[in-house]
């Protein structure tokens, strides 16, 4: 008897209608735009980003550092494994500004790279412009090849 009834399906209840209101904040607070940059809870760190490139006598290290002075840069070549250390402090000014987007990056930043080949640690040049920072490395010579003579008996 019940299959000759018609049925309708009520779509808007009160229960509905607030569910649906939460849904639809829940989706867009995890939307890319809208979620907060880590560095807004003061993690205190950020990754630094480079490039690596080899020639035949030299392997040069960029390393893209806005808003830091050369003073606060501490580098250092342990074999094959360059370490870039640094912190980058954030300017606190007293105002009556709303932020309503953090994006830079501040904090301590370490970074360990290890290189594409062996290096000679006395010929390292580094220079600091514009917040660019370069590396250059002196491939260490390699030991020359030698044959080894076998003997018998």
């Amino acid at each position: 008897m019940f299959d000759i009834l018609p049925w309708k399906r009520k779509t808007e209840t009160p229960d509905n209608g607030l569910r649906r209101k939460i849904e639809n904040l829940y989706d867009r607070f995890f939307e890319p735009q809208f979620l907060p940059s880590p560095y807004l809870f003061g993690n205190g760190k950020w990754d630094l980003t480079v490039d690596i490139s080899e020639g035949r006598k030299d392997i040069t290290v960029k390393a893209e550092i806005p808003g830091i002075e050369a003073k606060d840069l501490d580098i250092s070549i342990d074999g094959r494994l360059l370490t870039i250390k640094g912190e980058k402090k954030q300017s606190r000014e007293e105002t009556e500004e709303i932020y309503y987007r953090v994006e830079r990056s501040y904090g301590y930043f370490n970074r360990t790279i290890e290189l594409p080949a062996a290096v000679d640690p006395d010929k390292v040049n580094a220079s600091y412009q514009r917040g660019i920072l370069k590396i250059k490395l002196r491939k260490a010579k390699e030991s020359e090849t030698r044959r080894i003579k076998v003997s018998t008996g």
